[in-house]
């Protein structure tokens, strides 16, 4: 294993029964970045967090993590662990404080050592003056943030985010995004996963993006853009009547790639030739331009009623 990696996976599959949910996908990790997995329900986002984490075993294939084999060393991989799962599974009648004392009981932490932690996690995440409130008495977002905070109790190698941000308001999504940059500025390896595209441009350094419990594509989120989606997209929202005179004008350009979305056209074009739209506005009255982005990529790669291609 390079000496780089902290976590590598090779053919990894997980059945159940007839079902095979992760399908031989292989991919590694290096240290201290932020490696997202992106992909519609089902796709096997969640089962290879699980396989990651030691909580569902692995059916074939092999998964090192910092050097451990999941099959041999669970509890071991466990310890280096930091866990934000998608649903907040506080205790709703203890205060805050209880809450994460509770949980660092689980690491056997030293008194002193849990407490000295606490106050720092309260304090990255915004939380101290919340300390002694019962957790049935806080928003929904505070619950996530604190939710976040706990998983990193016992000073993880890595941390596994699933939604971290599930439920936020935009100010408290900017604050945990915020202070997981700074985690991965100290080398704190994270595994994402989110349905929030814009999160996963802002965090990830690469991903992959599965569907059917395969790897479809892998890069940074810029490669990907740029590979799947170009550089710009045009919208175009015709009317009835309108609507096949755009598309009789879009079979006339070469290198694009036309996808029907309800009822708005979206165009990409991937060519080293950007797209002149501007005859468009002769057959059409809504027509808008906006850069590419990551949910361009995933719209694209998941086969969401494309045409042209």
């Amino acid at each position: 294993m390079d000496s780089q990696d902290i976590i590598i996976a090779r053919a990894l599959t997980k059945r159940y029964g007839a079902l095979t949910a992760v399908a031989g996908i292989s991919f590694s990790v290096r240290r201290g970045e932020c490696f997202g997995f992106l992909g519609p329900n089902g796709a096997g986002k969640t089962t290879t967090i699980k396989m990651i984490t030691c909580v569902s075993p692995v059916t074939d294939g092999s998964l090192a993590v910092d050097g451990m084999h999941a099959q041999a060393d669970p509890r071991a991989i466990k310890t280096i662990l930091g866990v934000v799962p998608q649903d907040d599974n506080l205790d709703p009648e203890l205060t805050v404080r209880q809450n994460l004392r509770a949980y660092a009981r689980y690491f056997d932490m030293p008194k002193r050592v849990a407490e000295t932690r606490i106050d720092e996690v309260l304090d990255l995440f915004q939380l101290a003056e919340k300390q002694k409130d019962r957790i049935d008495s806080l928003s929904s977002g505070l619950k996530r943030r604190l939710t976040v905070a706990r998983g990193l109790l016992n000073s993880p190698k890595i941390l596994v985010l699933d939604e971290p941000t599930t439920g936020l308001d935009p100010q408290a999504r900017h604050l945990v995004w915020q202070t997981l940059r700074k985690l991965r500025a100290r080398g704190v390896t994270m595994l994402l996963t989110t349905h929030y595209m814009e999160e996963a441009a802002n965090l990830c350094d690469r991903l992959v993006v599965l569907d059917g419990g395969r790897i479809i594509a892998e890069g940074t989120p810029q490669e990907l853009i740029g590979r799947y989606a170009g550089q710009d997209v045009v919208e175009v929202q015709p009317t009835p009547e309108e609507k096949a005179a755009v598309l009789a004008y879009l079979e006339g350009h070469r290198g694009l790639t036309v996808e029907e979305g309800g009822d708005i056209i979206y165009i990409y074009s991937t060519g080293e030739n950007s797209f002149n739209a501007a005859g468009l506005r002769n057959v059409a009255q809504r027509v808008s331009y906006r850069s590419a982005n990551l949910e361009d990529v995933f719209l694209k790669l998941t086969g969401r009623g494309l045409a042209g291609e």
